[in-house]
């Protein structure tokens, strides 16, 4: 296997005829060639797929915070969900935004990154590095598009494995993940049982509901009904689905919040006007709000990305694999686990996270589960929650102990 490194901004091979002209067409796809975040290329080095087919070279864009210890025992694998990627802190190079999850890592954050050395990589099948339906076909010259294979949550988390190989790390001292990331944290746990010591999947699922599955179906219809999609090969007519994935992503949004919060910080109120324009126009707050997450959505991710990530989601069904008994996936296990749920998030109900748990109870696995109250939905997982802070703070500091790390 040949693994070649790239530092920051040094392009993945020679362009193909006609990338420089995509690239001015569409900026967005410079991340997804030559992302500003660390690279590892695996070339000559198959990654066989639950589909069947293989990849047989790829690349992972990743970044890191903190030291690795000599014993190589404080690694913490963070799993981004469906829309993140590997800038969890820092500046985001597409938004110029903050990380997506600075209230949870950092210096003397729960997760401390002057005590942990913290990875972070963007998914197989994203679009901010990693290889994806986005990046550069080498049997064509051009961007995959349908081309690439249809991936699953396990595929994501056999790269991943790879990236840590590459990386020296025998043992993972952590792998934490909500949302989609804590899927990746199951399939870690249940696949890759003794590389991980502690496992902290949160608000999440251990397969996808029908429902949930109905709501990406929604989505993936508005995108493909969009005449700009081409049958998914947009690129090469320097095109970009806008319309169809802005309302995939309003869509999904509104799944990420909860009633409360909606009415909380909308409620019925009408946007800069004082009357109904009796239109189709914004007239309401929330409206407004979701047309805007809607339009700059589609300047950051890939509208084939959104529907090989959303098809990877509804495939994960870890009890499938094991005899339709989710206990089965974690037997033998000695991974500490914390499961973390939220009240309000109708997404991934409480329900769903006590079913982990009680898989793991009937296989006497060493289990902490936490129920957040919070009117904050889904997404609650990515804001201010002092409970929830204070609870991964907990556990990581009792598993850094019976680890054997320095405070």
């Amino acid at each position: 296997m040949n693994e070649t490194v790239n530092t920051r901004n040094q392009p993945q091979a020679a362009s193909a005829p006609g990338q420089d002209a995509l690239v001015h067409a569409l900026p967005r796809l410079k991340e997804a060639w030559t992302p500003s975040s660390q690279l590892v290329r695996f070339e000559n080095a198959p990654l066989k797929l639950e589909c069947g087919q293989s990849l047989n070279s790829f690349q992972i864009a990743y970044e890191t915070w903190g030291q690795l210890n000599a014993e190589k025992s404080n690694a913490v694998l963070v799993c981004h969900a469906l829309t993140g990627d590997q800038y969890v802190i820092g500046t985001n190079p597409v938004t110029g935004k903050p990380g997506w999850w600075e209230t949870l890592l950092g210096p003397g954050k729960p997760i401390d990154t002057n005590k942990y050395f913290v990875i972070c990589a963007n998914i197989l099948g994203g679009c901010m590095g990693t290889t994806g339906p986005a990046s550069i076909d080498p049997a064509t010259g051009k961007p995959y598009g349908l081309n690439f294979p249809v991936i699953t949550i396990a595929d994501m988390v056999n790269a991943q494995v790879r990236l840590i190989d590459h990386l020296g790390i025998g043992q993972l001292f952590a792998v934490i993940g909500g949302s989609m990331g804590g899927m990746q944290v199951l399939d870690w746990a249940a696949r890759h049982k003794e590389r991980v010591f502690a496992a902290m999947p949160i608000a999440t699922a251990a397969r996808h509901s029908s429902q949930n599955i109905a709501f990406h179906e929604v989505g993936r219809q508005a995108v493909m009904a969009d005449p700009d999609w081409c049958r998914g090969d947009y690129h090469t007519h320097h095109k970009v689905p806008k319309n169809g994935l802005a309302v995939a992503r309003m869509a999904a949004h509104i799944t990420y919040l909860s009633e409360d919060a909606l009415h909380q910080k909308f409620g019925r109120n009408l946007q800069d006007r004082s009357s109904r324009t009796f239109s189709f126009d914004a007239d309401f707050q929330v409206e407004s709000y979701l047309r805007h997450q809607g339009s700059t959505f589609v300047d950051r991710f890939d509208a084939n990305s959104y529907l090989y990530i959303t098809r990877a989601m509804d495939y994960f069904d870890l009890a499938a694999e094991s005899g339709d008994v989710l206990a089965n996936a974690f037997r033998n296990t000695r991974t500490r686990f914390l499961v973390v749920s939220f009240t309000s998030d109708w997404l991934y109900p409480t329900r769903e996270s006590r079913d982990i748990v009680q898989a793991l109870n009937a296989v006497a696995a060493n289990v902490s589960f936490v129920e957040i109250e919070s009117n904050k939905g889904h997404d609650a997982f990515l804001l201010d929650e002092p409970e929830f802070f204070a609870t991964v703070a907990g556990f990581v500091n009792a598993a850094a102990q019976h680890r054997g790390l320095k405070a």
